[in-house]
């Protein structure tokens, strides 16, 4: 009998309960940036001193944060279903928490691609990159992050994987930053939706989703919650 396929869209709420912060926090501002100068193609083209050093500090405060409870929850769920993480987050801590099947809507901050050829994608940990340092074929790197912008890629492939979800969870996400926002509607009306945030999503189309539950807790309690509770459904044979 196959697993029960669960696909769950993370957010910057659960990097956040690991010390990780996003400019949402702060009034527009990512640790003292704003955004508009830092994560656009233009801030690229303007100052890309300016958008190397902002993303080596992320990229460094990254590497040396640790998964929380939440991340840990949705790793452990692996054992009993076939769970896929959707995430708008740029960190690896979902990885680090041993979670196996998951797309990066947003880039990865570990990664750098050339600017000139785009399938030249390196993994580079927590190091910094600058001005002068160039792929193979002589062109500068820069952040393997979808800036403001540019295309989401990965967002078919998402969308497909929420087409054929048998559960769909949200977790620490605002619900307000599309194209990621819309996977629910991708969703089928019949699966049981969980949304997990501290702060109910004050979004007008969410009371059109049937099997809808709000969970108003941060990460590190809810998702422990909803996991406990949907192993419970599984073993009394009501999933």
């Amino acid at each position: 009998m196959s697993k029960k396929k669960i696909v769950v869209l993370t957010g910057a709420g659960i990097s956040a309960e690991s010390g990780l912060r996003t400019f949402r926090d702060a009034g527009g501002l990512w640790e003292g940036y704003n955004v508009m100068d830092v994560a656009t193609p233009e801030a690229w083209e303007k100052n890309p001193e300016l958008v190397l050093r902002f993303y080596n500090e992320r990229r460094a405060s990254a590497a040396s944060a640790e998964p929380n409870a939440g991340h840990f929850a949705l790793a452990e769920l692996e054992k009993h279903f076939d769970v896929w993480i959707v995430t708008q987050n740029v960190d690896n801590l979902h990885e680090k928490a041993g979670s196996s099947n998951i797309i990066h809507l947003h880039g990865e901050l570990s990664k750098v691609r050339s600017t000139k050829y785009p399938e030249l994608i390196y993994e580079i940990g927590g190091k910094a990159i600058e001005i002068g340092d160039n792929c193979e074929k002589g062109a500068q790197l820069r952040p393997h992050i979808v800036w403001f912008g540019e295309d989401v890629p990965l967002m078919y492939e998402a969308g497909k994987l929420a087409d054929t979800a048998d559960i769909f969870l949200v977790v620490g996400t605002s619900m307000v930053v599309y194209p990621a926002a819309g996977l629910i509607d991708y969703v089928p009306r019949h699966a049981p939706k969980y949304i997990i945030d501290p702060n109910k999503p004050s979004v007008p189309s969410v009371g059109k989703y049937p099997n809808l539950t709000f969970v108003t807790e941060n990460a590190t309690t809810g998702v422990p919650k909803v996991a406990q509770e949907l192993l419970g459904k599984l073993q009394a044979g009501e999933l």
